[in-house]
């Protein structure tokens, strides 16, 4: 084991794709000699050239379909998005594009592309900055999703999505690049559609994911001082939702509680519930309580920026709530 930060272990994940297989290659604003927006590509052009880590123009619809034209050729191409949100300038090319050639094409096309970059309400970044794309892409067809959370499923993630003959999006958030923690040196993968049971309990399932993940463990902590014993998933696939493993959980708990950094309406959140309800809504003993971030934009003020979003207290309350 050695533990390195979550952005080195995507470094170490592209870069021992790229090493394996010539077709992979990565492409994006500042990639290439700047290293990425936080160092992910880091070094790369000097081991594999200015070709295989290209450096684009600020022109997000034009390298995203640069990338599908080249995925559709047999390469296999690593977008980064300096911030997830800039790539709203690319959503026709992923949804039009991305999402539907290999079905409009009947088969003879396959899309073996991620989509990956920072994303998520980080440090005073401003509204344009702060913004969660999940709920966005989660509605077209022929996408996979996952959100990274610790250096381990970070790197796992990227390197089953970079061998995917299927466009993928990878969500990083913006405040866990310098996470550390102990990692494999050997070679491994982790699953694009299966959740991770954090921590087993039985009086509540509380479902997250990315940043979400350590607020709820903050929270879980203080709970369980006061004799509380939840159940804890990282979803980690967003689409697909492993509805099994959240059903699993509830077949113990009876119990669910939602807790996301991205917006209410619409949100991953809504779909879970969605889910649950179509599948196993008489496993429930309490309607099921979501925690989400206020739909608003996100304010740049720092203290208004902090009441937006889920803090471990709310949770607390939601948890004490669903079991008084």
């Amino acid at each position: 084991m050695s533990k390195i930060f979550l952005f080195d272990a995507l470094r170490q994940a592209t870069d021992e794709e790229m090493h394996r297989d010539r077709s992979v290659f990565v492409l994006g604003e500042d990639v290439g000699h700047y290293g990425g927006s936080y160092k992910v590509t880091k070094d790369l052009h000097i081991k594999y050239g200015d070709i295989r880590v290209l450096d684009t123009p600020i022109a997000e619809n034009s390298f995203m379909g640069m990338a599908i034209g080249a995925a559709i050729t047999g390469l296999k191409p690593i977008v980064e998005g300096m911030n997830m949100s800039f790539l709203l300038l690319a959503f026709n090319q992923i949804s039009n594009n991305a999402g539907m050639l290999r079905y409009t094409s009947g088969g003879n096309f396959k899309i073996p592309l991620v989509i990956r970059g920072p994303g998520g309400v980080g440090k005073q970044l401003g509204a344009e900055h702060s913004q969660r794309l999940e709920a966005y892409f989660q509605a077209i067809p022929g996408l996979k999703i996952v959100a990274c959370s610790t250096p381990y499923n970070a790197k796992g993630l990227l390197k089953s999505a970079i061998r995917d003959n299927n466009p993928v999006i990878l969500f990083e958030h913006v405040l866990l690049y310098n996470l550390q923690d102990d990692i494999p040196q050997g070679e491994y993968f982790v699953s694009l559609d299966k959740a991770e049971l954090v921590r087993s309990g039985n009086d509540v399932t509380i479902v997250t994911y990315s940043r979400m993940r350590y607020h709820v463990l903050e929270a879980v902590n203080s709970l369980v001082k006061e004799g509380y014993n939840p159940e804890v998933i990282d979803l980690i696939s967003l689409k697909p939702i492993d509805i099994n493993t959240i059903i699993k959980s509830l077949q113990k708990t009876h119990r669910l509680l939602i807790v996301e950094e991205c917006m209410k309406t619409g949100g991953i959140a809504a779909e879970v519930i969605a889910q649950v309800n179509d599948n196993s809504f008489d496993l429930l003993d309490a309607p099921i309580i979501r925690l989400s971030s206020q739909d608003i934009p996100t304010p740049y003020n720092g203290i208004l920026e902090k009441a937006t979003v889920v803090q471990p207290q709310h949770i607390i309350e939601a948890v004490q709530q669903l079991l008084s």
